[in-house]
């Protein structure tokens, strides 16, 4: 059997466990603890083939679906095989977590969510494994449907609601945008499938104009500023192993998207494509890590960080866009690589970083951080694998987001030799920034990590907040481990990634890496950049237990144990910790136009005086309320039209009769 036959069978397999959720639709239990761990293993499967497909020759085939001239052309090839991978993987920590986390009274009968779950898992298989517009664009918006209504599960609530619409609008905007696209790309010919595509030769407006339709239309999937609005909105509406699926899955079918059509279905490349991509990865980037940092909701904290790291995402395509523009192509891959790297990276602790959120939130019934606090004692398995996901996320060595990041921080180095001054001062430039999102980023994580978990609770409620039950543990594990691994063995990776890369610009850095060993990371030349993840976790390892040995050799027996210094008031409580206000509050002053703020101050009257702030996008306003408005007027308008006497009807119809005519003639 050939490995795209496996695979279909698996993505059927999810659309039976749908199925199947309808046939025991209320029995919780059931669907819980069979259907849900079911899928897991499927994604295992998934995972398993995918990676051998890397390793593989290309596999097409075609479905009798669909139209009777229109069938699915399906083609698996390197790129689409990492993204199955990253999807198989991601899926089955989510999975096994979701098992233990859906209860009775989420909203949605657990056996529609259950379909609605396993549709939207087995359509974005497709959507990557689709080799023509038709099939694309039928399984992209099969996907928007079942994300909108795995969003709205609380569909009682209506911020849920308005969360969920607002969601499917941008979506469906984003999707015209794909379908004009594939439309450019098709030249004329009348023949839909990517293979046409690939052999059409546009000219560079055309070219342009395809690429920039695909940007936006991705884009609007992906969260990029500005159409990022939907994103904090929809992912803190949904259930937590929903808004991991949507967070490290779904918005990598975009970055999946604009690979797919700037690298392989495009030809030529323009060097201000590149440019361009960097220019909106850098804003998106910076505005998601400034938004993220002053959140004080924990979900959508995390969706704010989702923008941050779709825009280094970019930032890693715009470079390779750059550098294969004018013929560099062993740079190219490197920015790919790394790319593709953070594409993983994020896919798993983000999904770990919403688990955790769903963890706590099921725990404690809350997730503002001002209500939230010392709950490493009550949950520690959830708070040290939090702590993985927030290192990963903050790029710090040995996990995952560090050598993404740092690889990427490589590919700047490199971008001297560009024969270009105007780009060789603008590159630096990206760079800082990249350097200030990662810091920013690191700050936001402490800041997340420290009021959740650390300090004393802030509720006198949160200290019968219960662990996470056994099959959450064994999602959140997963992803966790899988985080670590990613980090500590980057070359194996890397080497898997290459397939990609040599399919997308004819060259990777495999055999470089692999020269120098597993154990080292050097995508040049060990003088140049050379790092070793085991090395630097058995060095660090070492240095903490000599100074954890020396302490205890040396003041063994004369330790006092004392309350911390209280500044001589010895009446400490939760309100002497910092709050997640506080620690937002020099990004506030630092940043204070990127925020569209309005502040509540108390009267020197009040009885019970109390200060709000509240930040808002300026986009939303500067934007999306202006257009909100614009269309609600031209509503009420036509409204006036279809108000009247039949004579007034048949007046308008003479009047365009007589305009049409006059047309017509002249």
């Amino acid at each position: 059997m050939r490995i795209l036959d496996a695979i279909l069978i698996v993505i059927a397999g999810w659309l039976a466990l749908g199925l199947a959720g309808i046939a025991v639709l209320r029995q919780t239990s059931l669907v819980a603890r069979v259907l849900f761990p079911a899928g897991a293993v499927l994604g295992v499967a998934l995972a398993g083939l995918a990676l051998a497909a890397l390793f593989s020759a290309p596999q097409t085939t075609v479905l009798a679906l669909g139209l009777p001239d229109l069938p699915f052309h399906l083609r698996l090839d390197g790129l689409s095989a990492f993204f199955l991978l990253v999807i198989g993987a991601t899926t089955v920590g989510i999975s096994v977590f979701a098992a233990g986390y859906f209860r009775v009274g989420e909203g949605t009968p657990p056996g529609l969510l259950c379909l609605e779950y396993h549709l939207f898992l087995a359509s974005m298989a497709m959507v990557v494994l689709a080799d023509d517009a038709y099939a694309f664009m039928v399984m992209w918006e099969t996907m928007a449907l079942s994300s909108f209504f795995l969003v709205t599960t609380n569909h009682r609530v209506p911020a849920i609601r308005e969360a969920g619409f607002l969601y499917l609008l941008i979506a469906h905007v984003g999707a015209i945008a794909i379908l004009l696209c594939f439309g450019v790309l098709q030249a004329n010919t009348g023949d839909y499938t990517f293979a046409n595509m690939r052999a059409q030769s546009l000219p560079p407006l055309w070219a342009s104009v395809a690429f920039l339709l695909a940007t936006a239309g991705f884009g609007a999937k992906a969260g990029i500023v500005p159409l990022h609005v939907w994103l904090p909105e929809a992912h803190p509406a949904a259930p937590s192993p929903v808004s991991a699926l949507m967070s490290a899955v779904m918005l990598k079918t975009a970055i999946y998207g604009v690979l797919r059509v700037g690298f392989d279905l495009l030809g030529a490349q323009q060097w201000w494509w590149g440019v361009m991509l960097l220019a909106i990865g850098l804003v998106s980037a910076l505005y998601g890590v400034v938004f993220s940092a002053v959140q004080t909701d924990m979900k959508r904290l995390l969706a704010y960080s989702s923008i941050e790291n779709i825009g280094l995402l970019f930032i890693g395509i715009g470079l390779g866009v750059l550098f294969n523009s004018y013929g560099m192509t062993a740079l190219s891959a490197l920015a790919l690589t790394a790319t593709l790297y953070h594409v993983i990276g994020h896919a798993l602790f983000k999904s770990l970083l919403f688990l955790a959120t769903g963890s706590v939130l099921h725990a404690t019934g809350e997730r503002s951080l001002g209500k939230l606090g010392g709950l490493m004692r009550h949950m520690p398995w959830v708070a040290w694998l939090s702590l993985v996901g927030v290192l990963a996320s903050s790029g710090l060595p040995p996990f995952s987001g560090f050598v993404s990041e740092w690889l990427l921080l490589q590919s700047f180095l490199f971008t001297t030799g560009l024969p270009d001054s105007f780009l060789n001062m603008l590159i630096p430039v990206v760079a800082a920034g990249i350097a200030l999102v990662a810091a920013l980023a690191g700050y936001t994580m402490v800041k997340f990590f420290g009021v959740v978990f650390l300090g004393q609770p802030r509720e006198p409620r949160l200290a019968h907040a219960h662990p996470a039950s056994p099959l959450e543990r064994a999602g959140l594990v997963w992803l966790g481990a899988g985080t670590l691994l990613l980090g500590l063995f980057p070359v194996p990776v890397i080497i898997a990634i290459d397939r990609v890369t040599q399919l997308l610009v004819g060259s990777g850095i495999a055999d470089t890496v692999r020269a120098h060993g597993w154990l080292l990371l050097s995508p040049s030349t060990p003088e140049r950049a050379s790092y070793g993840p085991l090395v630097f976790l058995v060095v660090v390892s070492l240095a903490v237990l000599l100074a954890v040995a020396l302490v205890r050799k040396l003041y063994h027996g004369r330790i006092r144990r004392a309350p911390p210094w209280d500044c001589g008031y010895p009446a400490q409580t939760a309100r002497m910790q910092d709050t997640a206000e506080g620690f937002g509050q020099p990004i506030r002053q630092i940043f204070e136009p990127v925020f569209h703020m309005r502040r509540e101050l108390p009267s020197p009257f009040d009885a019970k005086p109390s200060y709000r702030v509240t930040i808002e996008d300026h986009f939303w306003h500067w934007l999306y309320l202006p257009v909100a408005q614009l269309t609600e007027r031209i509503g009420r308008l036509v409204g006036r039209l279809q108000q009247g006497r039949i004579a007034i009807y048949l007046l308008y119809s003479f009047v365009t009769l007589i305009v049409l005519l006059l047309v017509v003639t002249a």
